[in-house]
C-alpha cells in the first residue's frame, strides 16, 4: 500500500474549487504521440490518464478526434460528465486540442485538470496545485497559452536530473527499472486524485508520496 503524505492547507482558501453536481469536467494528459515515446518519463501524463480511463467504471474507451487533434474518452462518473483527452499534436502544441474540447463542452479553467510530468520535483512526489506558471513545461505553457493559468495541476516529480545529461534528453528517457517498479503506486495515487476531483471534493495545494 502505498504511503499517502497529505498536507493540506484548509486555512488558506486560495487555491482550492469545489466542483458541484452535473458538472462537465475535463482531465487532460500531457505526453507525446507514438510508440517510441510511450514509456519516457515526459509521457508520465499519458501512463496516469490510461490508467484512470481503464479502471474508472463509466469511462469508454480511447477514440481519436482528428478535428480535436487527440484521443478522448468520456462517461459519467458519480454526478459528473468527465471528458478526457490525451493530445496528439506533441508537447508543446497540447494547447490547440486542449481549447478546441474545452471550447466545444463549454468546459470553463476551474473545471480543467492537467496531469504532467515535473522535472524540478523528485520521483516519489506529486504536487497540486491551481494556476502558477509553466515552469519550463512546454506542455503547459501552450495550455496556458489558449486557456490562461487558472486550471488544475498534477504535477508528477520525474527528477532529479544528473548533471551530466541535458533536460530534453533526460524527460525523453523511459523511467529507470527501479522507477519502473513504484509506477503501479504512481498510478493508483494520481487516479485517486482524479476521483476526488470527478467526485466533488478540491484539488488544493498539497503534496504527496507514493512509494512504498
Amino acid at each position: 500500500m502505498a504511503l499517502f503524505q497529505r498536507k493540506p492547507q484548509t486555512s488558506d482558501p486560495k487555491g482550492f474549487y469545489t466542483i458541484g453536481l452535473n458538472k462537465t469536467l475535463l482531465l487532460v494528459g500531457l505526453g507525446n504521440p507514438g510508440a517510441e515515446y510511450q514509456h519516457n518519463r515526459h509521457n508520465a501524463g499519458f501512463i496516469c490518464l490510461d490508467d484512470f480511463v481503464t479502471k474508472t467504471e463509466g469511462m469508454e474507451d480511447w477514440i481519436q478526434k482528428k478535428d480535436f487533434k487527440c484521443l478522448v474518452s468520456s462517461g459519467r462518473v458519480g454526478e459528473s460528465r468527465v471528458i478526457a483527452v490525451k493530445p496528439t499534436t506533441f508537447m508543446n502544441l497540447s494547447g490547440q486540442a486542449v481549447q478546441a474540447v474545452a471550447n466545444f463542452y463549454k468546459i470553463a479553467p476551474e473545471h480543467i485538470v492537467a496531469v504532467h510530468d515535473e522535472l524540478d520535483i523528485d520521483f516519489g512526489q506529486i504536487r497540486l496545485r491551481v494556476g502558477g506558471s509553466s515552469a519550463g513545461h512546454n506542455g503547459i505553457k501552450s495550455l496556458i497559452e489558449h486557456l490562461g493559468e487558472d486550471f488544475g495541476r498534477v504535477r508528477i516529480g520525474v527528477g532529479p536530473k544528473p548533471a551530466r545529461i541535458g533536460s530534453e534528453k533526460f524527460v525523453l528517457q523511459d523511467f529507470s527499472a527501479e522507477q519502473q517498479a513504484q509506477l503501479p503506486n504512481l498510478k493508483q495515487e494520481v487516479s485517486a486524485i482524479l476521483s476526488e476531483f470527478v467526485y466533488g471534493s478540491q484539488l488544493p495545494h498539497e503534496t504527496r508520496s507514493f512509494i512504498v
